[in-house]
């Protein structure tokens, strides 16, 4: 028995171990992302009836003086914000009888009397916290720990590798990657990790001159930082200390929002390059996890330090935000999207196309929540 209780409740275990590490980075990301559509609904003067962190029954709650009921409920896998004049999952709006059950005051304040981008901004705003919460986690990280870099040189050449074949040597330095300059390393890991395949430009500086040449990166299963099995996209180049002089940037808390913001910017892009490859059959299908991977993920990084947790909670952030951002419904993209349609033709659209493309949506999404859940447990 004590063995049992041992395993499920130290540090190492199941509940403080990978359950309390996950419950964290999820509703900090949730927490922030529904926060960005009640503070921005609530700016556009529209009434909130409930904001949930968690799907089910409710734990307990409580309601605060505009009558809106913050809660937190049994199932903690997302959360909502539930305006005025919602009646139904597609936010679609209201038909005459739900109407009539709205009192004149809420009908000031539902969300389908609102302005087309009074209801854009609104939805817009959770994915958009999202990435400003990644921003406000790396300015911390980059102000309080700085951040190492190493000169872009080659001080080794795999054998029969793409870099040893395209004739990059020893002693060379990276100039650009397809057009992008690089300054350090990490950039030229940046600019390759993703693009198995792809046949890429370098240019190189060497003995003063600079040496154009191409190369295409292949996979390669590495562990990552967290002792993850992943498949990085290489060249076969090695750094060293010799060469690549790595140096501790310090930063200006003004210089760390500006580094802040670059790199969520790069984070940003990267996501969104997997998903387009993904969805063409050019990434591997084990590269995407669902609930469980992220986990496992949470409890490998609290091992390793807050600063880890942290860390993932901003890439996690990121990721939720592109994957809203999908122009699917029920997503928030869905909903931008009847809105654009709406303003370029100049009226909603019809109740019924809304709820086809609603249920199309849903499928989607329950195929791949369905798919990273097999991921998961089966499938990698």
């Amino acid at each position: 028995m004590n063995g049992i209780l041992h395993a499920i409740f130290s540090t190492d275990g199941l509940f403080l171990g990978t359950l309390v590490p996950f419950l964290f980075v999820l509703t900090v990301v949730v927490f922030v992302h529904e926060m960005g559509h009640y503070l921005v609904g609530r700016w556009c003067g529209i009434g909130v009836r409930a904001f949930s962190i968690g799907f089910g029954p409710e734990l307990f709650g409580f309601n605060d003086r505009h009558g809106t009921r913050w809660k937190l409920c049994a199932i903690p896998l997302g959360g909502y914000v539930k305006f005025v004049g919602d009646m139904s999952a597609t936010s679609s709006k209201p038909t005459s009888d739900e109407l009539e059950t709205l009192t004149e005051e809420e009908r000031k304040v539902a969300f389908h009397t609102q302005a087309i981008w009074k209801r854009a901004a609104t939805v817009a705003a959770g994915p958009l916290f999202n990435f400003l919460l990644t921003i406000v986690v790396f300015s911390v990280l980059f102000a309080a720990y700085g951040r190492y870099v190493a000169e872009p040189m080659v001080a080794e050449v795999t054998a029969d590798s793409p870099a040893a074949k395209a004739g990059i040597q020893p002693g060379d330095r990276f100039v650009s990657v397809d057009g992008s300059k690089v300054e350090t390393f990490g950039d030229v890991q940046r600019l390759v990790s993703g693009r198995a395949g792809d046949t890429i430009t370098f240019v190189m500086l060497r003995d003063g001159k600079e040496v154009t040449v191409t190369a295409t990166p292949r996979l390669m299963e590495q562990d990552d930082a967290l002792g993850n099995k992943v498949k990085v996209a290489v060249i076969g180049v090695v750094n060293n200390k010799e060469l690549g002089q790595p140096r501790l940037i310090t930063y200006t808390p003004v210089g760390a929002v500006a580094a802040a913001v670059e790199e969520t910017g790069h984070v940003i892009e990267r996501t969104g390059q997997f998903l387009q490859r993904f969805a063409v059959g050019r990434e591997d299908k084990c590269q995407l996890g669902g609930p469980v991977k992220i986990a496992d993920m949470a409890g490998k990084a609290a091992k390793l330090g807050f600063e880890w947790l942290v860390q993932l909670v901003a890439l996690l952030s990121v990721g939720i935000g592109i994957l809203n951002l999908l122009p699917i419904p029920p997503l928030d993209g869905g909903h931008l999207l009847f809105y654009g349609v709406e303003a370029v033709i100049r009226r909603p659209v019809s109740e019924r196309m809304m709820e086809m493309a609603y249920r199309a949506g849903l499928l989607v999404v329950l195929c791949f929540m369905g798919f990273v859940f097999w991921n998961d447990l089966f499938g990698c």
